[in-house]
């Protein structure tokens, strides 16, 4: 997908520009869908968890929803060029030599770690990267550094990493009788 081409059936195509996926995953059942491999979430920008609203929350979703789908009223605020030209700012924006080594530090030990079994890849490391660069555009800067920005924690990427299950637990040493 960031190569801007699928293969479906042995046949390339052409991806539009702006493109991305919005996809969804059910951890209960699979039914009908079919979980992604390990390796390929890193092909995802961000993963974000939304969980349950609480009862207020759901009960407003529910009196909203009650006549009409507020989806139904959805109108578009950016035409596909300012997509466009919004991505190109992204890449703009300096990223502090600093915060980069630190970024490169906490990959580098997902690769290490004995807690995780699928450390983030070079994919993910850029993901990081840009994270951080649209985060502080959307900030209102033209860099990100740990002196302009403050630490606003993102998801990216490092969800691409998989942690080890743990260890069998030990049985416990028996009395000798």
């Amino acid at each position: 997908m960031g190569e801007f081409r699928v293969s479906v059936d042995s046949q390339t195509h052409a991806l539009p520009n702006p493109f991305f996926v919005v996809a969804t995953l059910n951890p209960v059942e699979h039914h009908g869908t079919f979980p992604l491999p390990d390796s390929q979430l890193d092909r995802f920008l961000m993963r974000l968890e939304m969980g349950y609203p609480d009862e207020a929350a759901e009960r407003e979703i529910i009196v909203r929803q009650r006549l009409v789908n507020p989806a139904d009223a959805l109108e578009p605020v950016l035409s596909a060029e300012e997509v466009v030209e919004l991505q190109q700012r992204v890449r703009d924006v300096h990223v502090d030599g600093s915060l980069l080594d630190f970024m490169l530090a906490l990959v580098r030990e997902t690769r290490r770690h004995p807690a995780v079994e699928l450390g983030v890849s070079p994919r993910g490391s850029l993901s990081l990267f840009r994270g951080a660069q649209a985060l502080a555009l959307v900030e209102g800067g033209a860099s990100f550094s740990p002196r302009t920005s403050p630490p606003s924690p993102f998801p990216s990427s490092l969800t691409g990493s998989c942690s080890s299950p743990p260890p069998p637990p030990r049985a416990a040493a028996s009395p000798r009788v």
